[in-house]
């Protein structure tokens, strides 16, 4: 088998191990690039560029995956005797994700290949810095800024756009941990927008210095932070109770990721 370029899917693939999570960035990188993203897509049914053509489907832990191979030479190793497809890795993730399908390479190989949760591709169709490397761990802020939420509360009382407000305290797989604020909102007008992002700009100098914090929209049905806070998290600011939410005793321990979330076992098949 010829070598892989540098940079390409293939190549990166080589790389990842568990616990390995700067080389399974670099690999996510690799997918979301044209120039080194391209893939073979198994087809169970149909011809390429057929309107009846369907990606493969195998589940592992309960979790679904499109099968793929990431070169030529692999897709003979595989056996494969059915028609396949040659497309970028970031068309792939626009198509996959929203049905909360993932994507796996190489599932022939020794070991079983690698997998690619269905989050990680969202993150490879939306942008990868745009969102935090997972897996995430999430849980109630320890960090006492009593300021800063009183602040936001205050602020938040005279946004008529705003509903609610939630926190979460998110330690990524690589980078500095952080605060985020979950913005629950009746309308998503830009008026309504601008409103909240005014009142986010009139609380933030309430922040410790050096403290990052973000925010993530509650409408967001795909957004791991926000699935943990619907499920873990109550409003420290609820309109609709008219006076802040009861504080729950806060806890530094992390929580279990959303579901759906990680780096599942090196192992699968089809």
């Amino acid at each position: 088998m010829s070598a892989s370029p540098s940079g390409s899917v293939e190549h990166m693939l080589r790389q990842v191990t568990p616990g390995r999570y700067d080389a399974y960035e670099a690999l996510l990188r690799a997918l979301a690039t044209p120039s080194s993203g391209q893939i073979w897509m198994l087809l169970w049914h149909g011809q390429a560029g057929s309107p009846d053509a369907q990606y493969g489907n195998m589940e592992v832990d309960g979790f679904s995956y499109a099968p793929c191979v990431t070169s030529a030479q692999e897709l003979s190793a595989s056996g494969w005797n059915r028609s396949y497809e040659v497309v970028d890795g970031l068309d792939v993730a626009r198509t996959l994700y929203p049905d909360h399908y993932g994507l796996w390479l190489n599932p022939h190989a020794p070991g079983g290949g690698v997998g690619i949760p269905w989050l990680d591709l969202r993150r490879i169709a939306t942008g990868l810095d745009r969102q935090p490397a997972g897996p995430l761990s999430l849980a109630e802020p320890a960090i006492e800024i009593p300021q800063f939420y009183a602040l936001l509360a205050q602020h938040a009382h005279r946004t008529p756009a705003l509903r609610a407000l939630r926190r979460a305290w998110v330690q990524p797989a690589l980078g500095a941990p952080y605060l985020a604020i979950g913005l629950d909102v009746y309308d998503t007008s830009p008026a309504a927008v601008d409103s909240v992002r005014a009142m986010m700009q009139q609380s933030i100098g309430a922040v410790p210095e050096g403290l990052p914090v973000s925010t993530v929209a509650m409408t967001d049905d795909y957004d791991p932070v926000v699935m943990w806070m619907r499920a873990s998290a109550r409003p420290f600011y609820d309109r609709e109770s008219h006076a802040p939410a009861p504080q729950p005793q806060l806890q530094a321990s992390p929580q279990a990721p959303a579901a759906g979330y990680g780096y599942p076992p090196v192992h699968g098949g089809y």
